[in-house]
């Protein structure tokens, strides 16, 4: 049989079920990711499954997205996910750093291994030719202890790249190619895999900026050949004994397949509020800017910012915006700074901030109210930048350095001779600022610092066999994560305290949620199409599931938040027809009984909406080791009875 590259990593790595689209399959993860966001309540589950050290070939622990540190919160956090990761073995990155994606690409990916990382954003790793994917902290820490990483067998679409790009035209501008066409829904369920004869020109840098933002399309992963391009990069980070060759067979074969033109690519542009609202740059210039943002895990490479610096040298930004610019690593900083480039971008007027997150998840530069912001990040979501107002449009590099030259969107054509910056041939390579787990003895004398931030985990009850509650919010179609459990610097640093942090569940959509959720003490969600797409952040389940949701009834779900809900024990059901949405109203009564049965004997679900006296069917599109983990109330009681064990995918 005539494989992909997607399909041969998942088979040297397959411990169970078969790869047919559909199936449940579990695999073997050779490393893990965290970030600081995430990782706080990641470590904490991995401390509750009574393991003296990590199993995986290599975890690494990140701090990127807390660090602006206004309060001694994110401060203890960094100091408790140090001593975690001395403690049990994980490779501790700190403070100032960089980014997880851009380091982890820079110093520790491996072409054919498998990641997984509490961060929806973890595909980025796609672009060295791993399967790398993102999930919820509680698989992560599962899997840092030894246990399979299990999913849905997605199915593997073929993008054929033909030609070369053109001038001004980068990779930011082939994914929001896809995005114009799939939507933001379009991926899920696949693994977007990558070749043709125009993936040669492609760098690993450039490769990673498409499979990092393949998440805005709800793909399960994306991934690249592993080829000479990726020798270069490895050799030039001076890993070049990680590298391997992985290339699909002469005529393997694929689910789908599509073919996009390089060269007839030009500058595209992610519109508000979402990065499937693409549009041609040329069809929206002459917006007046007030502000530039450059950097995200999606564009801050080193060559990304030669770019930026090589078409602004000389030149100053325009007066009525501000732009600022987030190094993606303490490498890439260090590599503007020895070549002259950061000298030009100060020059230019440019705000040069620390190596981290940055602006991409709110912390920090919100935008002025009403403002325009144009960012080479990966999403743009209502409020996401601090500003409830604000219009955020999504470029590359390439348009955000014309549009902060002009004052308004503009072609980056118009900017003159362009000239693609090349691969360095050797990256400048300091790892000072990542600590190297300590020898076992003396890992065994690491006290583990908490500070008041760091709330006890808290852990769901069995699946009850009765459900009766009131259905506390209504929502649309495309609901994020963000919706649901804000980012910003207000929030994120309260990641490890799921009591406090629960009060700003839903506290955009509705301020009211919390208070109403407590007094109810159980309620029910009603979403639309896509529920819970974005980030990755099991937050987004775990602070319902304290505040007594019970269910969520949607009429489809994202991939990853679909699976949080599982692991923290709340029902995700979708309408057997998505007209029924329209018989449940905020504020009726829902009833389901006899659940246990129902869920273990496949029978037909309802739902009883004692409101309005109707019956609605139901489906629950569950393994049978998806609903062993409902029944006993999530993920961790399941592994740490030692379930998993006994049920197989089914």
């Amino acid at each position: 049989m005539t494989r992909g590259v997607a399909q041969k990593v998942l088979e040297a790595h397959l411990v169970s079920g078969t790869l047919r689209a559909g199936e449940e399959i579990a695999i073997t993860i050779d490393q893990t990711l965290t970030q600081d966001a995430t990782g706080t309540m990641a470590c904490l589950q991995f401390e509750a499954l009574e393991l003296p050290t990590v199993q995986t070939k290599r975890s690494v622990s990140y701090v990127d997205h807390n660090t602006l540190q206004t309060g001694f919160e994110s401060a203890d956090d960094h100091m408790f996910l140090q001593t975690v990761a001395a403690k049990y073995g994980i490779y501790f990155s700190r403070p100032g750093n960089g980014i997880c994606h851009q380091i982890h690409l820079e110093r520790f990916g491996v072409p054919g291994q498998t990641l997984l990382g509490s961060d929806s954003h973890t595909p980025t790793g796609g672009g060295l030719g791993m399967i790398a994917i993102g999930s919820g902290g509680l698989d992560v820490a599962v899997a840092m202890g030894g246990g399979p990483f299990w999913l849905t067998m997605p199915k593997i679409l073929y993008v054929n790249l033909t030609g070369r790009l053109r001038p001004w035209v980068s990779a930011k501008d082939i994914i929001l190619e896809l995005l114009r066409r799939l939507s933001v829904k379009g991926g899920v369920g696949r693994i977007l895999e990558y070749g043709g004869p125009g993936v040669k020109y492609l760098s690993v840098p450039e490769r990673s900026t498409i499979a990092n933002m393949g998440a805005e399309l709800g793909a399960t992963t994306s991934i690249f050949p592993s080829d000479e391009r990726t020798r270069a990069f490895l050799k030039a980070q001076r890993r070049a004994k990680d590298w391997r060759e992985l290339k699909p067979d002469n005529g393997a074969q694929y689910d789908e397949e599509m073919e996009i033109s390089l060269r007839e690519l030009e500058p595209l542009i992610a519109c508000p509020h979402s990065p499937d609202n693409v549009r041609k740059v040329t069809e929206v210039e002459g917006t007046k800017v007030q502000q530039v943002c450059v950097g995200s895990c999606t564009n801050s490479s080193f060559m990304d910012l030669m770019v930026v610096a090589q078409s602004l040298k000389g030149r100053h930004i325009h007066p009525g915006l501000s732009m600022v610019l987030t190094p993606g690593s303490k490498q890439v900083l260090q590599m503007i700074s020895e070549n002259g480039a950061l000298t030009d971008l100060i020059a230019a007027g440019v705000r040069v901030l620390e190596s981290a997150c940055g602006p991409c998840i709110g912390m920090g530069q919100a935008p002025p109210s009403g403002a325009v912001s144009v960012r080479t990040f990966n999403r743009n979501f209502i409020g996401r930048s601090g500003t409830m107002d604000a219009q955020v449009y999504l470029s590359s590099p390439e348009t955000a350095v014309a549009c902060a030259l002009a004052g308004e969107i503009t072609d980056p054509r118009t900017l003159g001779p362009y000239q693609r910056y090349a691969l360095p041939k050797r990256f400048s390579v300091d790892d000072t600022m990542i600590i190297t787990p300590a020898p076992a003895e003396e890992a065994k004398k690491v006290r583990v610092v908490r500070g008041p931030n760091i709330a006890p985990l808290p852990i769901s009850n069995p699946l009850p066999d009765e459900i009766k509650a009131e259905v506390l919010l209504k929502l649309g179609d495309n609901i994020t994560t963000d919706h649901i459990l804000p980012a910003g610097a207000k929030v994120l640093p309260l990641r490890s305290n799921i009591p406090k942090i629960s009060e700003f569940v839903f506290s955009g959509v509705d301020p009211s949620f919390c208070e109403r959720a407590k007094a109810a003490g159980a309620g029910v969600v009603v979403g639309g199409e896509n529920y819970g797409h974005g980030s990755s952040r099991e937050h987004a389940a775990l602070a319902p599931m304290y505040l007594g949701i019970k269910a969520v009834l949607a009429k489809s779900f994202a991939r990853i938040h679909y699976a949080n809900l599982i692991n923290f024990g709340i029902l995700p059901l979708t309408f057997a027809d998505p007209a029924d949405y329209e018989k449940i109203e905020q504020g009726d009564t829902l009833e389901m009984t006899n659940l246990l049965k129902t869920l273990r004997e496949e029978e037909p679900l309802t739902v009883e909406n004692i409101t309005k006296e109707v019956t609605i069917p139901l489906t629950c599109d569950l393994t049978p080791r998806q609903k062993e983990i409902l029944i006993m109330g999530g993920l961790l009681n399941f592994t740490k009875s030692g379930h998993h064990e006994k049920v197989g995918s089914g």
